[in-house]
């Protein structure tokens, strides 16, 4: 792939941002769900982190996959398509300012477009890092981003709610100071209801990244995270586990019931390898 080629590829992930329109960021597992999801017509593509550990066998979770192993996963991600990668880093692997921007120089270096950072510390009893921490560890980031030769697009994550700390206005209040640092996407995962995206998305005037099918009803329509504000809807693990789900109600109905009637409901095979055809680099449908 030559210099332009990887030049275009991340201004067009940075001009996603700031198109005013809202786009998907789909979350990819492997090489394979990465070049369908390109074949597919998406303009980007993310990780999961608990999409790389379970592929690694692993549990997710702080400490689960090192830096190294996320690393080489998104190196992975990377080289299967053509398109522009976001990683999620977790909480940057290590409590300091200095780990964070570590991990997002690393991430920077391997060609990633982007990645989020969390304000988890991996302490269950103490899960979220206290409010000047976080600052301070995205200060830190923000920086080490910047320095980086071409755009790349930082993602601030706030978890209160992902880790039984239903607290709105703290949640605001750390996004509202992550902008203020220069993050470019806040994101506020497991957010409960429409009011309270609304009330994020009015709160800070950078893109806002919502995942699905966490803390908000199934049945929430896409206008209305458009009408609230949001620009940007990331996966997170869902495509993997629906695609693992599939595997599992079909593997336990002929355990327990002798029912193949399951097994008859997968892709077909020249659908999939025309997709994994489309996306990797350098072919042609």
């Amino acid at each position: 792939m030559s210099d332009a080629i990887v030049a275009d590829k991340f201004e067009a992930f940075r001009a996603l941002h700031e198109s005013g329109k809202i786009f998907i960021l789909p979350n990819a597992w492997d090489v394979g769900s990465a070049r369908m999801l390109a074949g597919l017509g998406y303009s980007a593509i993310a990780t999961t982190s608990w999409g790389a550990a379970i592929v690694a066998g692993r549990m997710d979770g702080a400490g689960a996959i090192p830096r190294e192993v996320a690393l080489d996963h998104a190196r992975d991600m990377i080289a299967a398509t053509s398109l522009p990668v976001s990683a999620d880093l977790e909480d940057g692997f290590g409590p300091t300012p200095e780990d964070v921007a570590q991990t997002v120089r690393m991430a920077g270096d391997i060609g990633l477009a982007g990645c989020t950072i969390e304000d988890t510390t991996g302490d269950p009893d103490a899960p979220i890092f206290a409010f000047d921490v976080a600052v301070a560890r995205i200060e830190a980031a923000v920086e080490a981003a910047r320095a980086i030769k071409h755009p790349f697009v930082l993602t601030a994550r706030s978890e209160n709610f992902s880790y039984g700390r239903p607290d709105l206005a703290d949640t605001i209040a750390r996004l509202e100071a992550f902008e203020d640092l220069g993050a470019d996407v806040l994101y506020a995962p497991e957010l409960p209801d429409i009011a309270s995206v609304r009330s994020v998305c009015s709160a800070v005037s950078k893109p806002v990244n919502i995942v699905t099918d966490l803390g908000l009803p199934a049945d929430l329509p896409l206008s209305e995270l458009i009408e609230a504000g949001v620009m940007r809807i990331s996966f997170g693990s869902s495509l993997a586990r629906v695609a693992m789900g599939a595997m599992l109600r079909a593997a336990r109905a002929t355990l327990t019931d002798g029912d193949l009637s399951l097994l008859y409901q997968g892709a077909r095979f020249d659908e999939v390898e025309a997709l994994v055809k489309a996306g990797t680099p350098g072919t042609t449908g």
